[in-house]
């Protein structure tokens, strides 16, 4: 199977990096410095660099690959990772100048886990690193936050992302117009992995116009709209949106965040949907990493049928 783009083309140097200037250069000072501190926290848009720039920084230090762990806080999100990690992290490293975790989306640990996980940074040796990346800070304690030095990311401007498509789609030989670069830009959210996931869908298309509709399926936000817009109609049915359901293939969690996003901005423009837009949020409030596709059904069914 042909290795996905977003992760062929990752960058593996700080030079190679797009559109995280005011990052990079941080972290680059702090090589110099030999001032990196021992727990970083990278705070930004999905698919901007936060794991990439993670990884990058870890080669510099000198970490080998036995001594390197990267977790995702979705599926190890419990005090049970905290435990292993302390028992591991006093141990000298085997193959390099430190010990360095990595772990994903930190903001979904258990409060147990964060609270165990405090108490990794008060006393942290000198040769463990901790990198820690998130979408949603907010949901991390403060005393964590506090406790770590925030790199700071951003989406990526428009420039950056269509230096991307070019620079990809000639190396991998793929014919793109002016109108497919747009729209592969335009849906993008500044996100260079998604882009890059777009890219991919439209790879073998011989015409403009099937490269356009895959970009479209393709498309995240415009399921989230899909089905956002469905559930502020009052006069939708349940099989109008089990419809729409049976086509989603997107992460639940990541669809949730969509539809709140919609919502939020109904009902902040007030008018007389608002009322139905706090509905849908108070029903989409709690989060799908347990229930998933259930818990998002589930949601949806509350809102359309419970109103009736």
């Amino acid at each position: 199977m042909t290795e996905e783009l977003y992760k062929r083309y990752r960058p593996s140097s700080f030079q190679s990096v797009l559109g995280q200037d005011d990052a990079v250069r941080c972290l680059i000072d702090m090589g110099k410095r030999k001032a990196v501190p021992h727990c970083l926290l990278f705070v930004g848009p999905s698919g901007v660099g936060k794991t990439t720039l993670a990884r990058i920084l870890r080669k510099k230090l000198g970490c080998g690959d036995s001594d390197f762990r990267e977790l995702n806080a979705a599926d190890f999100r419990g005090i049970d990772m905290v435990r292993d990690i302390r028992g591991n992290m006093s141990l000298a490293p085997i193959s390099g100048r430190c010990r360095v975790w990595i772990i994903d989306e930190c903001h979904q640990l258990t409060s147990d886990a964060q609270n165990g996980f405090l108490k990794l940074l008060e006393d942290t040796p000198k040769h463990v690193y901790f990198m820690l990346s998130t979408t949603d800070p907010q949901k991390l304690k403060k005393t964590i936050i506090t406790r770590s030095t925030e790199i700071k990311l951003v989406p990526l401007a428009r420039k950056h992302l269509d230096e991307l498509v070019s620079s990809v789609s000639e190396s991998e030989d793929v014919a793109l117009s002016e109108d497919v670069r747009d729209k592969l830009v335009d849906q993008a959210d500044g996100s260079a992995r998604k882009v890059l996931v777009l890219l991919h869908a439209i790879i073998g298309l011989e015409t403009e116009e099937e490269q356009l509709e895959a970009v479209a399926k393709g498309d995240h936000k415009a399921k989230a709209i899909e089905l956002a817009r469905a559930l502020l109609n009052p006069r939708s049915q349940w099989s109008d949106v089990a419809k729409i359901l049976k086509g989603v293939e997107e992460e639940p969690e990541q669809l949730r965040y969509m539809v709140l996003g919609y919502c939020r901005s109904v009902l902040l423009g007030g008018g007389k949907m608002a009322g139905r837009a706090a509905l849908i949020m108070e029903r989409f409030e709690g989060n799908f990493y347990d229930g998933k596709s259930a818990s998002l059904v589930l949601a949806c069914y509350d809102v359309v049928v419970g109103e009736k």
